[in-house]
């Protein structure tokens, strides 16, 4: 295992807490009354949070995942042959095509931790309105190394491409936090695809983003992505453990070489997988699924 993969697996086991301590007890064998806790409730979000906004592995999993896609970014240049596009979204020769690189946003590039610390701090849930607000505030900051990367490849005459599942709506003010951030945005290019770009010859599937990737490989030789959801890479079709594994299986070797995976525990399609995809079951049934799906 690369050192990559024991720094994101480290990362990933902090999603299990841990058990609650013992309750003390009196020198009569009975459980101590506690004093009542001040603050927002119990919440599966917290530690994640927690973990994302104050580890300093966190960061230095990131430094690690951008610099080693910098090294790897050279060696990608001089191959003429070289793609990171999954194989079924390939539709020409790379040869003489211009370079590019692909990178998701969210957890990926800007760090969103905050909108979710807001979720813990008032016991809420994510939702649009509230989502499309914090995005809106054009707050969130780059994430240890993303801007380092991405300005190099421009650098080097790199298109830096963005996917994002953001909404139509948030694409300007997604835009101009990527320029205040510092992040380049290349003039004469649609660099940045949002959820619902129109893909002629394409037809998109929900969230997917295939169509939009082959969209840039008409033009540009992808070198690399870097995401932190397996379908920052390649569309899933099954959306469950089995069917996530399966569908990244074929490009294992690409992982660390033309795929950079970053963690993110907060949130993902990971989560939904675990009780059938469906978000109208009962959070208390959400919690169970997740429970029965842990290896004891």
């Amino acid at each position: 295992m690369s050192k990559l993969s024991v720094s994101i697996v480290l990362a990933a086991a902090l999603l299990a807490g841990c058990a609650g301590a013992p309750k003390p007890r009196t020198s009569h064998g009975a459980a101590a009354t506690q004093p009542a806790v001040v603050g927002p409730a119990a919440n599966d979000n917290l530690n994640a949070v927690a973990w994302t906004q104050t580890a300093v592995e966190h960061d230095l999993i990131y430094r690690e995942v951008f610099r080693q896609a910098g090294e790897k970014l050279a060696k990608a240049l001089k191959d003429r042959s070289w793609d990171a596009l999954p194989r079924d979204e390939r539709r020409n020769k790379v040869r003489s095509l211009k370079p590019a690189v692909i990178l998701d946003i969210d957890e990926t590039v800007l760090d969103n931790s905050p909108y979710q610390a807001r979720l813990v701090a008032s016991g809420g849930e994510y939702d649009e309105f509230s989502w499309a607000q914090w995005c809106r505030e054009k707050a969130a900051r780059p994430l240890p190394g993303a801007l380092e990367f991405a300005q190099s490849a421009a650098k080097r005459g790199v298109t830096v491409f963005y996917l994002s599942n953001r909404a139509q709506d948030l694409n300007e003010v997604t835009l101009e936090n990527l320029r205040e951030a510092g992040f380049p945005v290349a003039a004469g290019e649609q660099v940045f695809l949002g959820l619902g770009t129109v893909v002629e010859g394409c037809e998109q599937v929900g969230t997917e983003k295939g169509c939009r990737r082959e969209l840039i490989g008409r033009k540009y030789r992808v070198l690399m992505q870097l995401g932190d959801q397996i379908g920052d890479f390649v569309d899933v079709t099954a959306n469950t453990a089995d069917g996530r594994r399966a569908a990244v299986e074929p490009y294992a070797d690409w992982i660390g070489e033309r795929w950079f995976v970053l963690p993110n525990p907060t949130y993902g399609s990971w989560e939904p997988a675990l009780f059938n995809n469906d978000w109208t079951r009962p959070a208390v049934e959400r919690r169970k699924a997740k429970v029965d799906a842990l290896r004891k």
